[in-house]
């Protein structure tokens, strides 16, 4: 008889194409998961995959087995939910990455709020700007900030972010504030070095219409929080997404410029693989962050004009 254990390796291994990644996902030892493999086809006997030196690739006896594994895994977590549902308790372990300024800002304190809720749930948090693959790296829930392309990932919008381009009362007074983007070619500006092209920024007028300003660059990092402190600073004009610079115009250190104009805005999306076993934690606490940011962001209020984008 098939054991759970072979069924659940199976599907991570076609998940992740590969043993040593699908080892990581389980917890377990790369031999353990080539050995419930073998047993797995030993007990059917057919070839699941077809082997190759870089990945494996599902045979067509696998793929029909693949299906029918999803619908097994299903069947267990219903079950789990139901049970899990007449406690109302939440428990394991559940994989979250999101960006640095964004996940210590704001999604830092949704965490610790959740975990308190349901304290037999444990975290493993990687906040970092870089581009993370889910799937490969065993993460359940990601968050993002951009405008997502097509993918096989599954995404629902957490929150509207917009962008607002500021700078420090000190540099108004000493410079003047832009009263067009043309003018910020006559300013020295402070840029976000994991955009695509840091010193392009883009605005749309009332009309509509799109400028794209070279603008020039005095100073490129890639922490938000570095570069709200070098307007603070007076050192230069930031364009910055509310979510960051907020405070900063509350309490009067920065003031927003060029609002006449907008920005194109993007959306924070909590994404995850398009898994049919998708645990009962996993849903939980993506439901708990749209309900937490539904609305308008605390982020946006402190603009009197806020850029819709």
């Amino acid at each position: 008889m098939l054991k759970i254990e072979e069924i659940q390796a199976f599907v991570y291994i076609v998940e992740a194409s590969t043993i040593t990644t699908a080892a990581k996902r389980l917890g377990v030892a790369k031999s353990a998961v080539s050995r419930r493999l073998s047993t797995l086809e030993e007990q059917l006997g057919v070839e699941l995959f077809h082997r190759t030196t870089r990945k494996l690739v599902l045979t067509e006896s696998g793929q029909g087995f693949y299906s029918r594994c999803l619908q097994i895994l299903t069947d267990l977590k219903e079950a789990e939910h139901a049970v899990s549902q007449a406690h109302h308790e939440l428990s394991g372990q559940l994989r979250v990455a999101a960006p640095l300024s964004f996940g210590v800002m704001h999604l830092g304190p949704a965490i610790l709020e959740f975990q308190k809720q349901h304290p037999k749930l444990n975290f493993d948090i990687d906040f970092n700007d870089r581009q993370i693959d889910l799937i490969q790296e065993g993460f359940d829930v990601g968050i993002r900030i951009a405008n997502l392309k097509d993918s096989s990932l599954i995404a629902r919008k957490l929150a509207k972010m917009s962008t607002v381009v500021c700078a420090s009362p000190s540099y108004i007074k000493q410079h003047g504030a832009p009263v067009t983007p043309e003018e910020l070619v006559h300013h020295p500006c402070i840029t976000y070095s994991y955009l695509k092209n840091p010193n392009h920024w883009s605005f749309i007028n009332k009309q509509g219409d799109e400028k794209i300003i070279k603008v020039p660059r005095l100073i490129q990092a890639n922490n938000g929080g570095f570069l709200t402190d070098a307007a603070i600073a007076g050192l230069g004009i930031l364009r910055q997404p509310t979510f960051i610079a907020y405070e900063s115009i509350a309490n009067g250190r920065l003031l927003p410029v060029l609002q006449d104009f907008s920005i194109a805005g993007v959306n924070a999306y909590a994404i995850y693989p398009p898994t049919r076993h998708l645990s009962q934690r996993v849903r939980c606490f993506i439901d708990f962050l749209v309900t937490r940011f539904s609305g308008v962001p605390y982020w946006e209020q402190c603009l009197n004009h806020p850029n819709d984008g």
